[in-house]
């Protein structure tokens, strides 16, 4: 693994978008997975601010050839809902940038088959191959919406949502009590299929978290580490997120 430590959120956002466009440029083509929330965010930014000064130049960043495969999607919100993770990518991030709509993938959380939409979603990721998985991390160590107790083997299934989670995510609804209950999610071990990942964590709230999937032991009551068993793992932190590390035996990079 290796760790980057940034001292600025705008330093962070430009050093994962350096990796996201070297992805691209080295594979026009390139299969990337897509996270929600507002750690992700200033990436997300920084990655329209280089797609738009690249304007029409033969060798700017274009995401034209790209396909986008997002983590998870809420059950039970209608699909104009804006708070739904398709409509909170597209409002974000896709309707700025050249990615055509239609070659971005999620579950389909309006389906009256779940568990079937699980299955069909976790066989489209699978064969698509992903490059480069983008992810955040939970307060409780959760990936996607994998949370503490899910199985290190798991796919793409229909899971409940923990209370800290659906706490967590109630300052994007209008009410705690309208945050969904339940959703699909990319297993464990679907996410871990990716060619190479980055997890991305912001704030000290994240520190308990980030020390324990680093450095603590790979256990599913913390999800995010199992991601200490893939072959190409970079962790981009700010201070905040980083200072419960030892950072003992770790490659890491202060910026």
């Amino acid at each position: 693994m290796t760790v980057h430590i940034h001292q600025s959120e705008s330093d962070l956002a430009s050093a994962v978008s350096d990796i996201v466009e070297q992805t691209i440029r080295s594979s026009p083509d390139a299969k990337l997975g897509l996270a929600t929330g507002s750690t992700i965010e200033p990436i997300y930014r920084e990655l329209v601010s280089r797609y738009r000064m690249a304007g029409q130049k033969p060798d700017g960043l274009s995401f034209a050839n790209v396909s986008a495969y997002l983590l998870d999607e809420y059950i039970g919100l209608d699909p104009s809902n804006p708070e739904t993770y398709r409509n909170v990518i597209r409002s974000g991030f896709i309707q700025h940038i050249d990615l055509p709509d239609s070659s971005v993938h999620s579950p389909e959380g309006d389906s009256i088959d779940p568990t079937e939409q699980a299955a069909a979603y976790d066989a489209a990721v699978t064969q698509a191959h992903i490059d480069l998985q983008l992810l955040g991390i939970g307060r409780n160590g959760h990936i996607a919406f994998n949370e503490p107790g899910s199985s290190l083997a798991s796919r793409t299934r229909l899971v409940n949502l923990a209370n800290t989670t659906r706490a967590d995510n109630a300052r994007f609804f209008a009410s705690p009590d309208d945050v969904p209950r339940q959703a699909i999610t990319q297993g464990i071990a679907t996410i871990l299929s990716a060619q190479q990942i980055i997890l991305i964590a912001i704030g000290q709230h994240k520190a308990d978290a980030v020390a324990q999937a680093i450095e603590g032991p790979v256990t599913s009551s913390l999800p995010a580490s199992a991601l200490q068993t893939h072959p190409r793992v970079t962790y981009v932190l700010d201070t905040a997120a980083a200072s419960k590390l030892t950072l003992s035996g770790v490659d890491r990079e202060v910026c």
